[in-house]
């Protein structure tokens, strides 16, 4: 009975860690409810001595019982018993239930659906742990499914679980330890070096038996679990943090995958499209700046292509990437040369945006000021989460965008793009015809920048294509098609088309989804799901990625999509002069040399986030810094005993420095005699350390008189140092054993010259050691520490005495 009593809160302080899963508490009530079903039903399986394998079915009938009546009572019968249509209704709402749990990030609300998915699951868990402690005898064993219960928040959630739910439930796996040693041992009969009592049961008339006394095992089994448990808690705290190892990596999962440390990521294209063919336009975003200029809001970035669509890499967010942390990665790519236009953005998500774990960010962002846990892939400057989702949020992002200008891009024709290969990968099935196309269309370029322009001209004016949102299809033909026939698509087409050709002449590409920059309303920018919208981002050495619009504009629900300056073609050579073209911004090369210009391009964004007066500075702790400041913490945590130390002896001390003066009367008499009992006490007790510091503690049989005299011919005290050794013995066998010890003259000299005749005998190493972490105060806390343990013990006298009414 003991052992079945113990499972079920072994089970039920387990399924406390499940609280930061849930935002309400309906939970926690209905699996208290089936853990005590399953207790009355293991109860009962023993009450009738059922076989062990019985016992777990008695569970399960008794757990669904219990969720009958708790969730299908209007089916059942007699609002208890289970029928067709109540075991249907159970039924739905675990399907109802998975999907919410599917749906929902954590806390997740309290629907019925997952109450029952988790009260129905606690049962479970108490089901077997009862079957191994209570059924097999092997306690141990059923640690097993309480950690399975244990890992659920630990693989949802990022934080770690809470020190004192972790307690709890390590006391009710403890207690399940204690209640099966308590019964192994109870069962040996003449137990061995054990006291043995006689138990008398008055009230039943059962007459005296033997049992073997177990309550010092038990104690000794209760200080060393709790000890664990204090040392479980409190030593990883004292350690320094320590990062997951790579294939603990946080990150994003792929499609598809579950929750823990990776998010699910929806199909971007599907939903790009699914967008753009809404029937009605709702907001997703509002977003303003300091220079009140539209911008593309990237969300992701496609950078492998498989034949039918771009896909994503998994991106990786090191902890060194935190948004909290300052400054994202430097931009791919970008060098000193181009101009750079620092832009500070607020934007706000809409509270109806689901499951949106990517923050949409005009390109590249360098600072981002958001609450939760963000972080950036270093490879693209995507900036997501595992836990957070970005709706309703808001956030500051500072841009670092580079104004390249024609003849820049033309000189980095030059320098080969350091990339990574999967930039510029096609698959090798790809049909001829689209190489061919190609090399047609960019036949006259120059440098890869020229072939860019005329890959976006080809697609916006000469290739006369059209934006159709019907479209269907991803593989080769439907590229082919798209590029050699049909020439209709919508957006998504348009910069998967012009990627690919790109990559085909050497120019390494990616497709960016997100939303153009929408349209202005009052003093913001607003964004609607018509303005989703996908375009191609080619790289070049030295600027880095940049995005190009092949969608032609005007398209039907792509109005707000803009061409960017720097791609547009040049100007006839008749027009060209000194003068940059409109909208455009001379390079480094085209302006004189300022000493300033060649300053390195971190200092210049720094400078240009300080003037926006939105953002800080990066003020972020170099790692030597925070190595410092984690070397002084342990030093104070190393330091605290000899802080105590001198704690207690500075307050000795000040009892020793006390005047001596004649009574005036017989009251101050008796306060001066006091405080010369005081004194005695206060110098007693140091001295006690002292000697236990040094390793020359006292014998506990050991008079004050016999103590002086050893440690007067032990050490060879000098004759001041024995005469003050002496002059407090004598004291302190005045107050301990003279009726009336007068009055005492102070010892604060004296026992200073003890204490340097002390230290002058011992080494230099067990001098530092009893001012650094002196064993007489470790020996106080080491105490402490047994005393609280002894607290515990306590509970274990406690006992319900029953009381017989005598007849009359």
């Amino acid at each position: 009975m003991r052992l079945t009593i113990a499972s079920g809160v072994a089970a039920f302080t387990a399924a406390v860690l499940l609280y930061p899963l849930f935002a309400g508490g309906a939970w926690f009530w209905t699996s208290l409810g089936a853990v005590l079903a399953v207790v009355a039903a293991g109860l009962l399986s023993s009450r009738l001595s059922l076989p062990a394998w019985a016992a777990p079915l008695v569970g399960l009938a008794a757990t669904g019982i219990f969720l009958t009546v708790s969730f299908a009572s209007e089916e059942a019968w007699a609002l208890i018993v289970p029928t067709k249509d109540s075991v249907a209704e159970l039924v739905r709402l675990l399907g109802v239930g998975w999907a919410d749990i599917q749906r929902f990030a954590a806390p997740v609300p309290d629907t019925d659906g997952i109450t029952l998915l988790t009260s129905g699951g606690v049962a479970l868990i108490a089901i077997a742990v009862d079957f191994l402690a209570a059924r097999l005898r092997r306690a141990a064993l059923a640690g097993l499914p309480l950690l399975a219960l244990a890992t659920v928040p630990a693989t949802i959630l990022t934080d770690p679980i809470s020190w004192p739910a972790f307690i709890i439930a390590a006391l009710g796996f403890v207690g399940l330890l204690i209640s099966d040693g308590r019964e192994r041992i109870g069962h040996w009969g003449r137990a061995v070096l054990v006291r043995r009592t006689r138990v008398v049961n008055p009230s039943q008339g059962t007459p005296p038996r033997d049992t073997a006394d177990t309550s010092g095992l038990r104690l000794s089994g209760k200080r060393i679990g709790f000890a664990a448990i204090v040392l479980a808690v409190l030593l990883p705290a004292a350690l320094p943090a320590m990062e997951p190892v790579s294939f603990f990596t946080f990150g994003v999962g792929g499609r598809g995958s579950g929750p823990g440390n990776s998010i699910s990521i929806p199909n971007p294209i599907a939903n790009l499209k699914g967008q753009l063919q809404l029937p009605d336009r709702r907001v997703v975003l509002t977003y303003t700046n300091n220079d009140d200029q539209p911008r593309y809001l990237r969300i992701y970035a496609l950078d492998t292509f498989d034949g039918q669509q771009f896909g994503m890499t998994q991106p990786k967010g090191a902890p060194q990437n935190r948004t909290e942390n300052g400054p994202l990665p430097a931009p791919p790519g970008l060098g000193r040369d181009p101009k750079i236009n620092n832009v500070v953005t607020n934007v706000r998500i809409s509270d109806e945006i689901a499951r949106l774990q990517f923050l949409p960010l005009p390109y590249p962002p360098r600072q981002i000021k958001v609450d939760g846990d963000w972080r950036a892939d270093v490879d693209t400057l995507m900036v997501f989460s595992t836990r957070e989702e970005a709706a309703g949020i808001e956030y500051d992002v500072s841009t670092s965008e580079p104004q390249p200008t024609a003849d820049l891009l033309d000189a980095t024709d030059n320098t080969p793009p350091q990339v990574d290969d999967r930039f510029l990968a096609l698959p090798e099935n790809l049909p001829p015809g689209i190489l061919e196309l190609a090399e047609k269309e960019t036949a006259e370029a120059n440098t890869r920048y020229e072939a860019a322009v005329m890959l976006q001209e080809f697609f916006t004016t000469d290739g006369g294509f059209t934006y159709n949102l019907e479209t269907q299809g991803h593989s080769n033909s439907a590229l082919s098609d798209f590029l050699l026939r049909s020439r209709a698509g919508y957006c998504e087409q348009f910069a998967a088309s012009m990627a690919v050709l790109a990559r085909l002449i050497g120019i390494p590409s990616r497709v960016a989804i997100g939303y153009t920059g929408g349209t202005k309303v009052g003093d913001h920018w607003e964004v609607g799901t018509n303005d989703s919208h996908s375009w191609p981002e080619l790289y070049f050495e030295g600027v880095g990625w940049l995005p190009f619009e092949p969608t032609p504009s005007g398209a039907a629900g792509q109005g707000s999509a803009r061409v960017p300056e720097y791609s547009r073609p040049r100007p006839e050579p008749a027009a060209t002069t000194s003068e940059p073209s409109p909208g455009a911004t001379s390079s480094e090369a085209d302006a004189p040399q300022d000493p300033q210009a060649r300053r390195n391009i971190r200092e210049l964004d720094r400078e240009g986030t300080v003037a926006t007066g939105t953002l800080p500075p990066d003020d972020s702790m170099p790692l030597a810094g925070k190595i410092g400041i984690g070397a002084g913490a342990l030093l104070l945590v190393l330091l605290i005993p000899a802080g105590l130390r001198l704690v207690s002896r500075n307050r000795r001390v000040r009892r020793l420095t006390w005047k001596v003066s004649q009574p005036s009367d017989e009251l101050t008499a008796r306060m001066a005699v006091g405080r010369g009992q005081t004194t005695v006490a206060a110098v007693w007790a140091e001295l006690d350390d002292v000697l236990y510091d040094y390793g020359m503690a006292r014998l506990p049989s050991e008079t004050p008189r016999a103590l002086a005299r050893r440690l007067t011919q032990q050490y060879e005290f000098d004759a001041e140092s024995a005469a003050a050794m002496t002059a407090i013995a004598g004291n302190v066998e005045r107050v301990l054993f003279a009726r009336e010890p007068g009055r005492i003259a102070p010892m604060g000299k004296d026992l200073r010259k003890v204490r340097l005749a002390l230290a002058a005998t011992v080494s230099r190493g067990r001098r530092l050691r009893a001012v650094l972490m002196p064993p007489s105060t470790l020996r106080r806390i080491r105490m402490l520490g047994e005393r609280l343990l002894d607290g515990f013990d306590l509970l274990e006298t406690i006992r319900l005495r029953r009381t017989s009414q005598k007849g009359a």
